[in-house]
């Protein structure tokens, strides 16, 4: 029987930030609170995990120490010029009290998960409270202070292991993409808004490594309104040949719901469907999976969405279409959790289908051959 961790806990739940930030901590608390309810926490191979903060010297592998001390200062109050500088203190990424124990907590839940997996306890994780991929060595941007996501790939990494990281989070992953640009041990594909209307205005097709790197970071900028057939044709086309190639001991991905048609960020079309098939697809590699959350700025779908996904990784779907989602803005999940299909007028497809042709053949041209594809 194949084992399912759920990382999460109370002391989790304990951290929030500002009530004027459009992050919301509390996504996992939902999340939780929903799959509890459907009681699909425990049973068939499912169980809960609760995490500890990472340890400084693990941080210290992607961050710097200053930037760790600032951040740890900022969280008792005391914000200096460098920290501000570091990108403290910004409507991003705000100061709040125990804002480096919540970072340190929620990269440790993520580092859990990879250890869990790598000891043969687990073979899907899954930390919804993860998924910070914008912070660098000394840099907090886009809501993320530590990126527990590049450090548990370099963990795995210097494990041995092939690590193939997806992000599906409407944003780029630049700053994980940044850890690994010129490494060929860590392949990165990041499906996301394109940069030319969000943020942080990274991640074109052209961006694909050096040196022993190139051709291991992967990007497949989204234009605004891709809807799921689209989205899910650009993955089949691109991740899935791959991924296949690659062949990575282990797959992480990112599950930012922010691609969601109701996200008030970003300006995609999805629905939470687009994210259960592509979870779908990435079983049918039979690898392990260390899942993180990431954006989602609808609470409420977004922790639907993440439920759904967790039903997809542990093979709990019941398969009950439903009314609530992205089309009615509720989570009523007892209608079902996945979302109803979007219309999209056809020249809006139109659009969008031309963009994402012209993209997908950007990205095969830049790196399939490096891949003998």
């Amino acid at each position: 029987m194949k084992k399912y961790a759920f990382i999460h806990s109370a002391e989790l739940e304990s951290y929030n930030y500002p009530a004027d930030c459009p992050f919301s901590a509390q996504r996992a608390k939902e999340t939780h609170k929903t799959l509890a309810s459907m009681n699909l926490l425990s049973g068939s191979g499912k169980f809960e995990y609760a995490p500890k903060p990472a340890d400084r010297k693990v941080l210290e592998k992607f961050h710097s120490p200053r930037y760790l001390d600032a951040l740890e200062a900022a969280g008792r109050g005391i914000l200096d010029v460098e920290g501000f500088r570091m990108g403290l203190g910004t409507p991003d990424c705000p100061v709040f009290k125990g804002m480096y124990d919540y970072a340190a907590l929620a990269c440790g839940a993520t580092l859990a998960g990879g250890e869990l997996i790598l000891t043969g306890q687990a073979d899907v994780a899954f930390n919804p409270s993860g998924g910070y991929h914008h912070a660098g060595p000394e840099l907090a941007a886009g809501f993320c202070y530590i990126n527990d996501v590049a450090i548990a790939c370099m963990v795995l990494a210097e494990k041995g292991k092939r690590v193939l990281f997806l992000d599906l989070d409407a944003h780029h992953s630049d700053g994980v993409q940044n850890a690994f640009y010129h490494r060929p041990d860590v392949m990165t594909i990041s499906f996301h808004e394109s940069g030319r209307t969000l943020f942080p205005g990274t991640g074109f097709e052209d961006e694909i490594g050096v040196g022993e790197g190139k051709g291991y970071t992967v990007n497949v900028p989204l234009p605004a309104g891709t809807y799921d057939e689209a989205f899910l044709w650009a993955f089949r086309e691109t991740a899935v040949p791959l991924i296949g190639k690659f062949n990575p001991d282990i797959i992480a991905i990112e599950l930012g719901m922010d691609g969601l048609a109701s996200d008030p960020l970003a300006h995609l079309g999805l629905t939470n469907n687009s994210y259960a098939d592509a979870v779908e697809r990435l079983l049918s590699f039979n690898k392990p999976i260390l899942a993180t959350g990431g954006g989602g700025y609808h609470l409420r779908n977004t922790a639907r969405g993440w439920a759904l996904a967790w039903t997809i990784l542990c093979g709990a779907e019941t398969h009950d279409f439903g009314l609530g989602g992205v089309m009615l803005e509720s989570t009523d999940w007892q209608g079902g959790l996945r979302d109803r299909a979007l219309a999209v007028s056809a020249e809006k497809r139109a659009e969008v289908d031309a963009a994402i042709r012209e993209t997908v053949e950007k990205v095969k041209q830049n790196v399939f051959a490096v891949h003998g594809l």
